[in-house]
């Protein structure tokens, strides 16, 4: 018999009606012949409500006793929704997280899942019952109740579908699946019928409130299929699995992401292990980082440029201006006036011109970009805020994003060309007992024979980016890597890219041109480096992976020359003469996390 995992947020239930249209659909599941598991979240605003309820006890509550509370209102949600079901004639028992046999880890408020006991659920299932689970809990070896975070109960949900190895994992929200963008932002988003698990890890961290990160690691990683569905109709939903919707479209999703921050530590000596240093100390603060650019320096310095959160900006600077006179570095400057807006897409590594069309579509908004950074399914522009709705407007339409893709396929074409009807993967039997939702890295690379091209005193108006990607473009240079950080002089930029070290002179002479027409400082290119890049999986939600690379390079006396991070890879540009050293260096260093 099949099993179904589903997941009610806390809009789903409400109230008692939207209980029990929850507990219908639960019903209606299993008279259709599946084992069910429900996932429920806290009732409506009840989590608001706790937190107020703690703030007019004290303003620091220990985050132990911040669990406890919090814990609370999956406990009333899942004892309604049982009693919902008993009452339309089915039967049902609710569990907490504890007596799920949900094990945590001891870090309270954003607790990792170390293991699931399911002998109960599955004793309970067999005996026809309706297992309604507490989302966002667990419990540490000491039997504190422990809370997963933002998004925990969609986590919790992903988790059972992995170990209880079930046929899908039904989420249900307030939304009928996932849109090309925000549809709250712009009207014309489209819901597309099947993303990827890489977009939509993507999109989750640009902000896409649908599904939190941490659940689609736990999905890619186990292959759960995820299925997004309104709980208020019928429609068909989203699929998230290893598939795309389209074989053909660049990109698939757009996302702003409205309050960030830029920092750039100026001057910083262009030698191993500054780079350890700065971000050492925004991670002993419990900072998380968003983009990062180290440019190439010049005159034996560069400038490392990163954004955060804006509400994180105050501790992040005086993190950095207590190390400043330590890393050697001339100052700090910093914009809280930022937005991020980013385009995804499975596809865009294998087609030219994504980045130019990007850019294009900016500047003919008249929107400046001030920060770049690519991945191979990301682009990401840091813009003026008061531009950030207009930029994200401008890239949405650029890509079409509210059409069809003419070779999109629905998620019942694309099980049938699969073959088979579930994604369950065998690398849940190759983790540790202790670590499902431990870091899981698939593979340490190089990308050998680079070369990259600098553009010093870019000037910082728009459409600059355009014109050098397009005539980059039509030269039929294929380009790699992008970074655009701040040069630190006259408020102007520089921007570097890498290409094949075959095509370095080329690549020269095309920058050289574009450097003139626009009044650019000076052009540098230079070959002998390569990219070494860390993928996996979570590694944004496992901060260290950025600091281990680097400590590991620094150990080893290998200078960064270019950083580009996305929640799929970690990207490091070095000398050639140290790509054996550093491979080796990072398989070591990672060896507990590769697969």
């Amino acid at each position: 018999m099949s099993l179904i995992v589903q997941k009610f947020g806390g809009t789903s239930v409400a109230d008692v009606e939207k209980i029990r249209a929850a507990a219908r659909k639960a019903i209606r599941a299993q008279r259709q012949g599946h084992r069910v598991v429900m996932v429920v979240s806290a009732m409506g605003k009840n989590t608001d409500r706790l937190l107020e309820l703690a703030a007019e006890i004290g303003p620091n509550p220990p985050a132990r006793e911040m669990d406890m509370l919090l814990s609370t209102g999956e406990q009333v949600s899942v004892a309604l929704v049982a009693m919902a079901i008993h009452e339309l004639g089915a039967e049902a028992v609710s569990l907490t997280g504890g007596q799920i046999g949900m094990k945590t880890d001891s870090s309270f408020s954003k607790a990792r899942i170390q293991a699931i006991s399911t002998e109960r659920i599955e004793s309970l299932l067999d005996a026809g019952k309706i297992v309604v689970a507490a989302g966002f809990q667990g419990i540490d070896d000491e039997l504190n109740i422990t809370t997963l975070g933002r998004g925990g109960s969609d986590t919790t949900a992903v988790a059972l579908a992995a170990v209880l190895k079930a046929d899908a994992c039904e989420i249900y929200t307030d939304v009928d699946g996932v849109y090309t963008t925000d549809p709250r932002l712009l009207p014309e988003a489209r819901r597309v019928e099947v993303i990827s698990y890489d977009e939509m890890l993507e999109l989750a961290s640009l902000g896409a409130s649908v599904m939190h990160n941490r659940s689609i690691e736990f999905a890619k990683k186990f292959g759960v299929p995820i299925h997004v569905r309104s709980s208020f109709s019928d429609t068909e939903g989203t699929m998230i699995v290893t598939e795309t919707e389209s074989a053909q479209a660049p990109v698939s999703g757009a996302a702003m992401t409205p309050n960030e921050a830029r920092v750039t530590v100026l001057g910083v000596p262009d030698v191993p292990g500054k780079s350890l240093q700065i971000f050492s100390a925004i991670a002993a603060k419990k900072i998380a980082v968003d983009m990062v650019v180290q440019n190439v320096g010049s005159n034996g310095r560069a400038d490392v440029s990163f954004t955060v959160q804006r509400s994180e900006l105050a501790p992040t600077l005086t993190a950095i201006v207590s190390i400043i006179d330590l890393i050697g570095a001339s100052g700090v400057t910093h914009d809280e006036n930022v937005s991020k807006v980013s385009v995804v897409g499975a596809n865009m590594a294998n087609q030219t011109g994504v980045a130019s069309r990007m850019f294009r579509a900016l500047a003919d908004a008249d929107v400046n970009i001030h920060m770049i950074t690519t991945s191979e399914i990301k682009i990401s522009a840091l813009v003026p805020r008061e531009q950030a709705a207009t930029a994200l407007r401008a890239v949405h339409q650029a890509f079409e994003l509210h059409q069809k893709p003419d070779d999109a396929k629905s998620w019942s074409e694309i099980k049938a060309d699969r073959g088979d009807t579930s994604d369950v993967k065998t690398i849940v039997s190759r983790l540790r007992d202790d670590a499902l939702e431990a870091l899981t890295l698939t593979g340490i690379s190089l990308t050998e024979n680079q070369a990259r091209v600098t553009l010093f005193g870019v000037p910082d108006r728009p459409g600059i980016a355009a014109d050098m990607f397009e005539t980059i473009g039509n030269a039929g240079i294929l380009v790699d890597m992008i970074v655009q950080g701040y040069d630190g002089e006259d408020g102007s930029t520089s921007v570097s890219f890498t290409v094949n070290e075959s095509e370095l002179a080329q690549s020269v002479d095309v920058a050289k041109q574009v450097a003139k027409k626009h009044g650019m400082r000076d052009v540098q290119g230079d070959g002998g480096i390569v990219k070494v890049t860390v993928s996996g999986i979570g590694l944004r939600s496992h901060t260290h992976v950025a600091t281990l690379l680097f400590q590991n390079l620094a150990a080893n006396d290998i200078n960064v020359e270019m950083i580009g991070t996305s929640e799929l890879q970690v990207n490091a540009v070095i000398d050639a003469k140290h790509a054996q050293t550093a491979k080796e260096g990072l398989t070591k260093a990672f060896a507990d996390s590769l697969c």
